[in-house]
């Protein structure tokens, strides 16, 4: 069946309906209105620039899939915050993070790889037709390209297809429960990134070394803080969006040439041209920071990282459909009881290792969102620290086909008993 047309089908006009709720949430938030102020200790901004879109989506109001903006922003606006993030960031701060944050991200992965085929089970029980199909049709060939999206990245989803060559329209039924599902957890983990104390003590976890870091990088802002002119901002925005061109020019050489000359590295993802372009802006960005360019950050080169971040948070949110639930209730059952035992999985990890939820709520979106994502809830915690979450979200894309093949199988047993 073919989307209704949205309302507003011009990027222009979508782009600009976007910046003015940035405008208006923001706005609101700093403002000194009673009303106001008792409301966002409650919700947090970055919540309601991810919920807002979506209800205009759900609406039919704009489309998030009939758009190009999301691809505009996660393609150059993306890569151009982590640039700015990271040209001020203490690597060796980072590394200082410890052994918890790699091993929250592996129980993330495991969370997914084990939490599909007990979802597929539990519903099974309640209802044997969902095992049932054949051929293409079999739910679990779906299911295995979730697998591969949470896991890992648009990539290794579609390697998944592939392999398990699932139906075209199941696929697209597919689609629909991995962006609901995955962005409800997002929803949920932005929610929680304002207010972590509460669980760091319910897990009594140890977060010296997340906030040592984060005090050192304001430590080093406040020192170099200026007001800026208009020269800082024109470099700012020309190591930004120069460092992107290069990291597009080396992905489009690299990626191709990998994709023909050494396929076996498909499954490592290092054939997908965005794996490329995240990896040389962060690394860029990184590179920077052992530089006098370090100093940008004086004159707000985190504050242009963050608006960029902001932007992509809105067109994140105009591709969740909250209504797309009613399709195929059933899928989207098997979807949420997922998330919920990879959440159980991490949760439980982290109370036996005292993990601070920032590794909980950074590990899991490294797996289900991605480098696109990953930095949006580190951010959420500290702009300081969206850089963690991009480097976590790298070895998802290692790890991604792997760990969804071996979920497809456990998934094609289940299927079988």
């Amino acid at each position: 069946m073919e989307s209704a047309q949205p309302l507003i089908t011009n990027d222009a006009i979508v782009f600009g309906l976007l910046l003015a709720i940035l405008a208006f949430v923001f706005s609101t938030a700093s403002s000194k209105n009673k009303f106001f102020q008792k409301f966002y200790r409650v919700v947090p901004t970055v919540l309601l620039c991810y919920f807002i879109p979506a209800i205009f989506n759900s609406l039919g109001i704009i489309s998030g899939e009939a758009s190009r903006l999301y691809f505009v922003a996660s393609r150059y606006l993306l890569p151009a915050s982590l640039v700015l993030f990271t040209l001020s960031i203490d690597l060796k701060g980072i590394l200082k993070l410890g052994p918890k944050a790699l091993t929250m991200f592996l129980a993330g992965t495991l969370g997914i790889m084990l939490g599909g085929p007990m979802a597929l089970f539990t519903v099974g029980l309640i209802q044997p037709e969902v095992l049932g199909g054949s051929g293409p049709m079999e739910i679990w060939r779906g299911l295995a390209t979730i697998a591969g999206s949470w896991i890992g990245g648009g990539a290794n989803q579609t390697a998944m297809l592939e392999v398990f060559e699932a139906d075209a329209d199941l696929f697209a039924q597919m689609i629909a429960v991995d962006v609901l599902v995955a962005n409800l957890w997002m929803a949920f983990l932005l929610y929680w990134a304002a207010k972590p104390e509460k669980l760091d003590k319910l897990f009594k976890a140890d977060t010296t070394a997340i906030y040592e870091l984060r005090d050192k990088i304001a430590d080093f802002r406040s020192k170099i803080m200026r007001i800026p002119t208009l020269s800082d901002s024109m470099v700012i925005l020309g190591v930004a969006f120069g460092i992107t061109g290069i990291s597009h020019w080396i992905a489009d050489t690299v990626a191709p040439f990998i994709g023909e000359n050494y396929p076996q590295l498909k499954d490592y993802s290092l054939d997908s041209a965005f794996f490329w372009i995240v990896v040389v802006a962060t690394t860029a960005g990184l590179g920077l920071s052992f530089t006098k360019a370090r100093n940008l950050e004086g004159a707000g080169a985190s504050r242009f990282g963050s608006i960029f971040l902001y932007i992509l948070v809105a067109t994140i949110g105009m591709q969740m459909d909250l209504g797309a639930v009613l399709d195929n209730p059933i899928l989207f059952v098997i979807g949420i009881l997922w998330m919920f035992f990879h959440i159980l999985i991490m949760l439980l990890v982290a109370w036996i290792i005292k993990a601070p939820f920032f590794y909980v709520a950074v590990g899991s979106q490294a797996n289900v969102g991605g480098a696109a994502s990953a930095p949006i809830v580190a951010g959420a915690f500290d702009a300081s620290l969206a850089p963690v979450g991009v480097l976590l979200a790298v070895l998802g894309y290692a790890v991604g086909t792997y760990g969804a093949y071996l979920c497809g199988l456990m998934m094609q047993a289940v299927s079988g008993m």
